[in-house]
């Protein structure tokens, strides 16, 4: 995400991210074979093998490029990460100003006109709105449903509909994007390596709303600048003690990588081990000048939906989402 400019006095993600803590610029220490956790560490700049998703075609918008490193065994690694951008079905817009689509409000959208992927065909009709910091991939019952339009920015809203009978389960892949590819950061405010922040929230029709109910596992974390801040307690993924501050010399950062589960997005995938999600506050994700957020406020957290992301909305920069509908 390019971080928002406002800066809420409240929030310690705002303060974390503008820089206020008093430390000074992160620098690389220890070395890979010093980790002893389950993520497989990357160091360094990511080899560019797509040069952007996505061509704004009515203002700007960031880079959004695909990359691979390998790790000190060989495996090679997809960042930001795997996806289905350029050959999945898209979700329609809410809101995307690159296409031109900026109504005022969810009176001036369309919804009839929006196509119904079909799961079961005795099944309930459900709408679900969504807004992802950056990128999101929907699926129904290990269904691939629709693809977020927009990989990294500007940002947008988008509706989805399908059929089904509960319960059913959604899994959501979500990616907050990377201009340094491998390293999990940006060009933003005034660093040439900052980290920016993720975010995810839906509501649907039949009640469904994100929550902390949902799971939510990391599976990439960057940029690191020294491993021992890896932890990982009870199924936790944990790098809160891992600085978030820009700096103008993250080009040797460190990268943590897990293999993601080939059937994670089944309805019969056990993701018992998975932590809940953490809830994150309009103000900590910085959507209050975002239109494609709050022209449709009621659909959102005026739904009762909240943020969610795993425990880090900083430097988890690949997470999955689960949730059973009963």
């Amino acid at each position: 995400m390019t971080i928002n400019k406002q800066v809420f006095a409240l929030s310690p993600i705002a303060l974390l991210l503008a820089g206020c803590s008093l430390s000074s610029e992160p620098t690389v220490s220890g070395e890979i074979s010093d980790y002893k956790g389950s993520a497989s560490i990357t160091q360094g700049l990511a080899k560019t093998v797509e040069d952007n998703l996505f061509e704004c075609a009515n203002g700007r918008s960031r880079i959004a490029g695909v990359g691979e490193i390998a790790d000190a065994d060989g495996k090679v690694w997809t960042v930001p990460a795997n996806n289905h951008f350029t050959t999945a079905p898209k979700a329609v817009d809410l809101y995307e100003g690159c296409a031109n689509i900026t109504p005022n409000s969810i009176a001036d959208v369309a919804q009839e006109s929006v196509p119904v992927a079909v799961i079961d065909e005795d099944g309930e009709e459900v709408t679900g709105y969504i807004f992802a910091d950056n990128y999101f991939e929907l699926y129904i019952n290990g269904q691939l449903i629709a693809v977020d339009t927009v990989p990294f920015t500007p940002f947008n809203s988008s509706i989805v509909k399908f059929k089904v009978n509960k319960p059913y389960t959604i899994a959501v892949k979500v990616i907050d994007w990377e201009e340094n590819l491998g390293l999990g950061t940006e060009d933003n405010r005034g660093k040439a390596f900052h980290p920016g922040d993720g975010g995810f929230i839906a509501s649907f029709s039949d009640g469904t709303v994100t929550s902390s109910d949902w799971q939510a596992q990391t599976f990439y974390t960057a940029p690191i600048y020294d491993l021992s801040c890896l932890n990982e307690v009870d199924g936790k993924r944990l790098s809160e003690d891992c600085t978030t501050e820009g700096t103008d010399n993250g080009e040797n950062a460190y990268a943590a990588h897990w293999e993601t589960p080939l059937n994670w997005m089944e309805q019969d995938f056990n993701a018992a081990s998975w932590p809940k999600a953490t809830e994150y506050s309009e103000d900590e994700i910085g959507v209050n000048n975002k239109k494609s957020y709050m022209n449709f406020i009621e659909k959102f957290s005026g739904a009762g939906a909240s943020f969610i992301w795993s425990t880090n909305v900083v430097l988890d920069n690949e997470v999955l989402l689960r949730y059973e509908v009963k």
